[in-house]
């Protein structure tokens, strides 16, 4: 296998990020199916964090970062959030460390995944990043999802396999292959990207103090799905009726579960069938799923309590951002953010529908809207924290790149 290689052109920033392509032939030819590098991508790539940053976000309870520390052929994994003693231990052998969700913490880190913009916001994941010392990894590995790679401070020496055997060393912490066959080989200067297609093995070694970008999309299983599906209907479906056996025959076995009594309670379920492929109750589900805040991820409205009419008028003098942190999707029936719905209403469908596009309402767009109804939803998501006028933001928001 030879990766193939193309080197940044075109006018367009997408065309320029992806080697000359357009997002279509991209999509076509690539996305999927095979790897794609592009040098000089992200020609002055100006990073979101610098390595001090990063190793800052490992200190902290609300961002998610592992420390993977290597010492000859022995991995130790330790989860964050770290400590000051753990980055100094780390010193000691071959050390990287990842944190995940940059997005919620740097301006920039927003404006890298907003180059990702011909691809759904639904299957965006986050931007990670992995800082590593000289002869640092995380071992040779294999990801069920989509990865774009953008090289920043440094170089790091990728090598790759489209190999089937994907069999896991046991007697490690990490998801670390028992048997890597290197296929093809490269080193990732500043600027530079790698796209990985899910189950191309892949393993990456810094050859100097490096930080390396990770774009990661989402691919959730079925098993996801389907228990996410199960959790919202136990939630939702409202099913009637109770079970009934007039006529009951007297028994010789007690403690038999009878064929009659296995129908009855079969019939009393058939709502429940009929629920789970229900298309409205998946639809719902799914825009549930895709927006609800991981587990570390918490909101908090303004210190202040801020009158409708208060609202309103600071949205129209300064305008409007998503919080870093917030995830908003929608469909034909319902907006969702952060794991809620609102049902569409045709007064306030094109703003709200702006503000999950670019994540920002500007102020002219709030003076121009007359719908009663989007400023309504708009100050509850603002009490929730899900919003924040522009001026209270620690980052400005701009529109998709």
């Amino acid at each position: 296998m030879k990766i193939d290689t193309r080197k940044s052109t075109g006018k367009s920033k997408t065309g320029r990020l992806l080697g000359g392509l357009t997002a279509a032939e991209f999509l076509r030819d690539y996305w999927q199916r095979k790897p794609l590098l592009v040098r000089g991508a992200m020609a002055g790539f100006i990073e979101p964090l610098d390595k001090r940053e990063v190793l800052d976000l490992t200190m902290r309870d609300d961002a998610e970062s592992r420390l993977i520390f290597r010492a000859g052929n022995k991995w130790s994994l330790v989860q964050g959030p770290l400590s000051r003693r753990d980055l100094a231990a780390a010193r000691a052998g071959l050390w990287t460390v990842l944190v995940q969700d940059t997005q919620h913490f740097s301006q920039r880190a927003h404006e890298l995944l907003a180059r990702f913009n011909f691809i759904p916001h639904a299957r965006i994941d986050d931007l990670m990043v992995s800082y590593a010392v000289p002869g640092a990894g995380v071992g040779p590995h294999v990801d069920s999802y989509d990865v774009f790679l953008v090289q920043g401070h440094g170089s790091r020496r990728w090598r790759v396999s489209a190999q089937k055997d994907l069999k896991l060393r046991d007697d490690v912490p990490l998801k670390i292959l028992a048997r890597f066959m290197a296929e093809d080989e490269f080193v990732l200067e500043h600027g530079d990207m790698l796209y990985l297609p899910p189950g191309y093995a892949h393993d990456g070694v810094a050859q100097t103090e490096c930080l390396t970008w990770s774009v990661g999309l989402r691919a959730p299983s079925s098993q996801d799905l389907g228990m996410a599906l199960l959790d919202y209907l136990r939630d939702e479906i409202q099913l009637s009726g109770q079970y009934q056996d007039a006529g009951l025959a007297p028994t010789r076995s007690p403690g038999k579960i009878g064929r009659d009594m296995q129908t009855r309670f079969r019939h009393m379920l058939g709502g429940l069938a009929i629920a789970v492929t229900d298309p409205q109750n998946i639809h719902a589900c799914l825009g549930r799923y895709l927006t609800e805040p991981k587990s570390h991820v918490f909101f908090d409205g303004p210190d202040a309590a801020c009158s409708p009419a208060a609202f309103r008028s600071n949205a129209m003098r300064a305008g409007l951002v998503l919080n870093p942190k917030s995830r908003m999707l929608y469909d034909s029936e319902n907006f969702y953010i952060n794991g809620e719905a609102w049902p569409i209403e045709a007064d306030s469908v094109g703003l709200l529908r702006r503000l999950a596009d670019t994540r920002f309402l500007s102020a002219t767009a709030l003076a121009s809207c007359e719908s009663a109804r989007a400023f309504s939803i708009l100050h509850e998501a603002h009490a929730s924290g899900y919003i924040m006028t522009r001026q209270a933001n620690d980052f400005q928001q701009e529109g998709p790149a």
